[in-house]
């Protein structure tokens, strides 16, 4: 046999599949991930759920939720051979707002003319902080068994990220539909290193919401129609961030003082007021009191917005829509004659 026909030699993998679990473990913490876990790659449990959840309409007008369906509920139609979902998370919660704070805001009747924040859109981008991390491991992953495929993802490619996290053995998905993890509670953002890589699974966390409906009863809009049923539609955080358009009629009383998302059904849960604080920087509050004055929105010029809003996730409302809902919450606060 001549040279040129003789196969080239492939670097078996030299570790068995609980050890290269184990270095997957070990880097994603050194990379900064609070959490990680290993998930079967393949079609989620909850597939139909979410196609059913498309047909009734309660995704609103997000429609990127009907495209690719079989990516989205599939991590194997992602990436070809996919064999391990690696699901990853960081936590956002800081010491800003305080606990006393919160438990104000969270218990507020009457808001004040003031346009709240959710957390995780207090500092930057979580995309911006998640995805170097991702890209390492995945970069690591390939160079340390070569042949072997990855494909990162975080909120930008269809996937299930919730489900993943929970395959995973990161949390349980709770009432309110927010993976809820027990040390952390719900304060997390999530990412997945797709690979062809096999890994040991982890085990599904079990559900500890027990019989506390907290955060049904703390939704003001009844956006959540039953434990893990949610009418997007209903949903402040919907009606702020995702509802590209004005709002109109109900919608806007609506939000109340919510100008950027809503922490209320994750306020109340008893998992997050014993949950222990993160330490990434990049998700310290860039806002004081985690508001944002109405008026002072109002009065925003582009380039206002441009500078207040770099590398925020506030950057994904556009002006004329920051500034309708600013309205919105001028509206719903002043004094009525």
């Amino acid at each position: 046999m001549s040279a040129s026909n003789t196969p080239t030699p492939q670097p078996a993998l030299a570790t068995s599949t609980a050890t290269a679990t184990q270095w997957v473990k070990h880097l994603a913490a050194e990379l900064g991930f609070d959490l990680v876990g290993v998930a079967p790659a393949g079609r989620f449990a909850h597939a139909d759920a979410l196609l059913d959840w498309l047909q009734t309409g309660r995704a609103g007008t997000m429609q990127y939720m009907h495209r690719f369906p079989e990516q989205r509920t599939d991590p194997t139609k992602l990436l070809e051979g996919a064999k391990s979902v690696i699901a990853l998370a960081c936590s956002y919660q800081l010491q800003v707002p305080n606990a006393e704070a919160q438990d104000q805001r969270a218990q507020e009747t009457v808001p004040a003319t003031t346009g709240c924040i959710a957390r995780y859109a207090l500092g930057d981008d979580y995309h911006e902080v998640m995805r170097p991390r991702l890209h390492a491991l995945a970069d690591a992953i390939r160079q340390r068994f070569p042949g072997q495929q990855t494909r990162c993802c975080v909120d930008t490619a269809p996937i299930l990220e919730r489900e993943a996290a929970a395959l995973a053995g990161l949390g349980w998905i709770g009432k309110n539909t927010c993976l809820i993890n027990r040390d952390w509670g719900s304060w997390l953002v999530l990412g997945e290193v797709i690979t062809t890589l096999p890994l040991d699974f982890d085990s599904a966390t079990p559900d500890f919401c027990g019989t506390c409906t907290r955060c049904l009863d703390a939704c003001p809009t009844g956006a959540l129609l039953a434990p893990h049923q949610i009418d997007a539609r209903k949903c402040i955080s919907y009606l702020t961030l995702e509802h590209r358009e004005l709002l109109e009629g109900q919608q806007r009383q609506q939000i109340g003082n919510w100008l950027v998302g809503c922490d209320l059904c994750q306020d109340c849960c008893p998992w997050n007021r014993r949950a222990k604080p993160g330490t990434h920087k990049e998700f310290n509050s860039r806002f004081e009191n985690a508001r944002l004055d109405p008026q002072t929105v109002l009065n925003w010029t582009e380039q206002d917005y441009r500078q207040t809003t770099r590398r925020s996730p506030v950057r994904r409302v556009k002006l004329p829509a920051l500034k309708d809902r600013a309205q919105a919450i001028i509206d719903n606060t002043s004094p009525k004659p």
